[in-house]
């Protein structure tokens, strides 16, 4: 997962797909979000869990433990070590989702360039990004090292040959045990290991290079390329 995002719904539609039925509460503008090229240590869209119910923040995307200043704060983290790692111990037990529209990924199909692939859902439904974070407080609001990293796993079938990593993608019912701060870590540990979406629900398709530039935020850059 090369780093950078889609998440352009009303934030109302991500929590709609996890079934909520309006129980959350929102810092976030009631306003389509609008961003097509989201790339890391800029604020995105997350659901988590608090005292008072399932909030939705704008909260930092990369994070690093406090002893860590001598490298930049990871946007990821790998599923196979994330629930052992020293460095991920202190934000594992704080469980979030990434709600997002889809990702891209650059490959090298030797051109001059690479050529940037979109990848979503193809029901058109968001996807439900397996995510762990220092998270705002419901109380104190948020703090200067929030942060969160979205967890990745092995890619499979055809998305091997896009890139040979992927978001975990978790169904609307297992998102909710996800965020579910009763659910045992060795069960939300098994969980991304073994239960996000197959390959099979994805698609992909090559789109305008112009998402090289995190500065461009057109919707056509999640759109099919009509030229290449």
């Amino acid at each position: 997962m090369c780093g950078r995002i889609a998440q352009y719904r009303y934030i109302e539609n991500y929590c709609d797909v996890l079934g909520l039925d309006g129980k959350w509460l929102s810092s976030i503008e009631n306003k389509p979000l609008a961003r097509y090229n989201v790339a890391p240590t800029t604020l995105v869209a997350l659901l988590h869990q608090a005292e008072d119910g399932l909030h939705a923040d704008l909260v930092r995307w990369g994070w690093r433990p406090h002893w860590a200043k001598d490298r930049a704060p990871p946007v990821n983290a790998r599923v196979e070590k994330v629930a052992h790692s020293p460095f991920f111990r202190a934000i594992w037990p704080h469980r979030a989702i990434c709600p997002i529209d889809g990702w891209f990924e650059w490959v090298d199909e030797g051109g001059p360039k690479k050529q940037p692939y979109f990848i979503r859902r193809k029901d058109g439904v968001p996807c439900l990004c397996a995510s762990i974070g220092q998270l705002p407080d419901a109380d104190e609001g948020h703090g200067e090292n929030d942060g969160f990293v979205i967890i990745t796993a092995d890619a499979q079938g055809g998305m091997v040959d896009i890139h040979d990593r992927r978001p975990v993608v978790l169904t609307p019912e297992l998102a909710r045990e996800w965020l579910d701060p009763v659910t045992p870590k060795e069960r939300a540990e098994q969980m991304v290991l073994h239960q996000g979406e197959p390959a099979e629900a994805f698609e992909w398709f090559k789109v305008d290079r112009a998402v090289g530039n995190a500065k461009n935020q057109n919707s056509y850059l999640i759109e099919p390329a009509k030229t290449l």
